[in-house]
């Protein structure tokens, strides 16, 4: 298995809340500013501001050198590929400007705000950099805190269900306060340990909004007669479907729409071509004086998701992840010296590349109470020969084992991985034997208990044909148990109604999204909270409705998932989250709530050759590294003079 360097500390289960998220008392000198080449013309214009009044007072000061990267040169575009035009959103989780964010130790940091000062994680004061701007130029102020908290959040025409879940305690919202103008404060009765990791999702909650853009569409603040005639010619029933079109900082859509994020959208849709470029007010400097992004441009073609490799062998991308895996290394390598570019092996950080998920609400009154039966799902998987799934997959290369955290966490712990999930096929017979399942038909197959074939169609998501192949070998596995396992791609979106409806007997997908946590993480995906968790979706449901819709959790393990999950949203202590974490990782190892199998997989990365500071070894996942975001792609630039080119006006 190929080892890659993961700095996690164990000195992390020892820090503060309040050491991590203010600044170090030694701020990083920085050499005077000097204006990006991009802006020169504009500045001598007269268009834009130089660049010492465009940064904030206190700009966020990047050292580089520090963390072993090279300063680099401002200019050139950076061209990537999509499969389709919307996932030019991504550019918010890669670009990965946050309130507050993980580092590359997986610590918070303060990041647009300059400061936070917390008192036992229930008093949060955020202190705004002083002259920071959105890209239009605008101030960005305490005022779009407030505007998104009391005329967005608690808005019911645009929020119904009223503010976002994870900053409600026990069903109650904080304490909101503007304390000045560049500085607010929320504030519970209790901690509220989820709050700030949340900052630092992938997927930003934005709780501050442009206020100053946001407002002409707003009916508190503009015509409310003429803002629906205008959703009206927009084939919107009112303001509010207008507004909340609009306001759509996650889709990254609107060029009009300012951002605090390194690059702006300049393109309208639609287009085959997307072009982002440059925020002239973004935040971030390096010790040289120099203001971030390095890159000046990025551009987004779109293209069928079947042909990103084809398109990275032809050598049409400087940069692509997303749409690649580890079945596409072969094709990648074979372009590389003829086209120019070459291929980083990542380590994907999810619990497993194929994971089996028994729907514990399934509607099939059989099979509901099969799924319920731990017994049964120890033995699907101690039924799975995870090493030849391992060659047949991974190359060999992969961890095996049951679906959890990955070495490199510091939650890690052998057992979690391995119990109940060595291949023993012998004791897997003897179980389902002890279940009542040992009647068998002529054909090999056991019975189920109202004479049916013990045969299981598991879903999954039509577009993944590497787990479709898994699946294959799974059925040979679960052959020689009696039990014929059938596989049905679907439509993603229709696996999920399925799914969520209880018609789904087992479903198929990834493992953890977050397989290398650390203690002041969430753990989520471990507790019956929410219904996109494929194996109690109408738990999840229950949950999220506060009771109206869904079903009560009914099964005592679970139900101990559940009260782990509230001790751990309930303190401040650090030592008390680990044990809630290990006690959780523990009771999935056990109990078998999903099946995992393999994890680790190598995810390719294409990097253009002259493209630097763009890291050899890294973890590549949605939570928490946030794509490719917390290795700063703001940092990456082009060592080759042609690349950087003439500044584009």
């Amino acid at each position: 298995m190929i080892e890659h360097p993961v700095r996690l500390l164990a000195a992390l289960l020892s820090l503060t809340l309040i050491a991590i998220l203010n600044p170090l008392h030694a701020s990083p000198s920085v050499a005077a500013f000097k204006e990006t080449p991009f802006f020169a013309d504009r500045v001598a214009r007269g268009d834009l501001p130089p660049i010492g009044e465009r940064l904030p007072a206190k700009p966020l000061v990047v050292d580089l050198e520090a963390r072993g990267r090279k300063i680099g040169i401002q200019g050139g575009d950076v061209i990537s590929i999509v499969a389709r035009a919307r996932d030019i959103r991504y550019i918010s989780a890669n670009g990965y400007a946050r309130l507050v964010g993980y580092d590359q130790d997986f610590m918070l940091k303060p990041d647009i705000l300059e400061a936070i000062d917390e008192q036992d994680e229930r008093i949060f004061t955020f202190h705004i950099r002083p002259g920071h701007r959105w890209s239009d130029g605008a101030p960005f102020t305490a005022e779009d805190f407030r505007f998104f908290w009391q005329d967005v959040a608690n808005n019911p025409a645009l929020m119904p269900s009223g503010p976002p879940e994870f900053m409600l305690v026990n069903g109650k919202p904080p304490r909101f306060e503007v304390i000045d103008p560049l500085t607010v404060r929320y504030s519970w009765d209790q901690p509220n340990p989820r709050f700030l990791p949340q900052l630092a999702n992938p997927l930003d909650p934005f709780i501050y909004r442009p206020a100053h853009y946001l407002k002409q569409f707003h009916a508190s603040f503009a015509d409310e007669a003429k803002l629906n005639d205008l959703a009206r010619s927009k084939k919107l029933k009112s303001w509010a479907g207008l507004y909340n079109r609009i306001d759509s900082m996650n889709e990254v859509s609107d060029p009009d729409l300012p951002t605090l994020q390194p690059w702006r959208l300049v393109t309208s849709p639609p287009a085959n071509r997307f072009y982002f470029e440059r925020n002239p007010f973004y935040h971030r400097v390096d010790t040289a004086g120099q203001q971030l992004p390095y890159i000046d441009r990025v551009i987004f073609d779109v293209a069928a998701a079947g042909l990103m490799a084809a398109k990275a062998n032809a050598g049409e991308a400087d940069l692509l992840f997303r749409g690649l895996n580890m079945s596409d290394i072969p094709i990648l390598k074979e372009g590389e010296q003829a086209k120019g570019y070459h291929t980083l092996l990542w380590r994907n950080a999810r619990g497993s590349e194929l994971a089996l998920f028994p729907n514990l609400n399934c509607s099939d009154p059989v099979f509901r109470k099969l799924n319920r039966d731990p017994r049964f799902r120890r033995a699907l998987s101690l039924g799975i020969d995870r090493e030849t799934l391992n060659m047949a997959l991974l190359f060999g290369l992969g961890a095996e084992g049951n679906n959890t955290v990955l070495a490199g966490s510091p939650l890690y712990r052998e057992e979690f991985r391995t119990t109940n999930a060595q291949f023993n096929p012998d004791e897997a017979n003897r179980l389902l034997d002890e279940i009542g399942l040992n009647r068998i038909y002529e054909d090999g197959l056991r019975q189920l208990p109202d004479g049916r074939n013990l045969e299981i169609t598991v879903e999954l998501d039509g577009d993944n044909m590497v787990m479709a192949d898994g699946l294959t070998l799974i059925a040979e596995f679960w052959r020689d148990l009696g039990i014929r396992l059938i596989v049905k791609p679907q439509d993603r979106a229709i696996l999920n109604n399925r799914t969520y409806s209880g018609q789904t007997i087992m479903s198929a997908s990834h493992g953890l999204d977050n397989a290398i946590p650390t203690p002041i993480m969430p753990p989520t995906e471990l507790a019956p909270m929410w219904q996109d968790n494929l194996s109690w979706p109408k738990w999840g449901q229950y949950v999220e409705t506060r009771g109206s819709s869904g079903e009560p959790i009914d099964i005592p393990a679970a139900q101990e998932l559940a009260r782990l999950y509230a001790e751990w949203l309930a303190t401040s202590d650090k030592e008390i989250q680990t044990r809630v974490w290990l006690q959780m990782l523990m009771n999935h190892a056990e109990n078998q709530w999903s099946i995992g199998t393999v994890a680790g997989a190598l995810h390719p990365i294409v990097v253009k050759d002259g493209l630097a500071n763009v890291p050899q070894n890294a973890f590549y996942s949605w939570l928490p590294t946030s794509l490719i975001g917390i290795y700063r792609s703001d940092e990456f630039f082009w060592t080759i003079p042609e690349r950087r080119g003439a500044p584009k006006q």
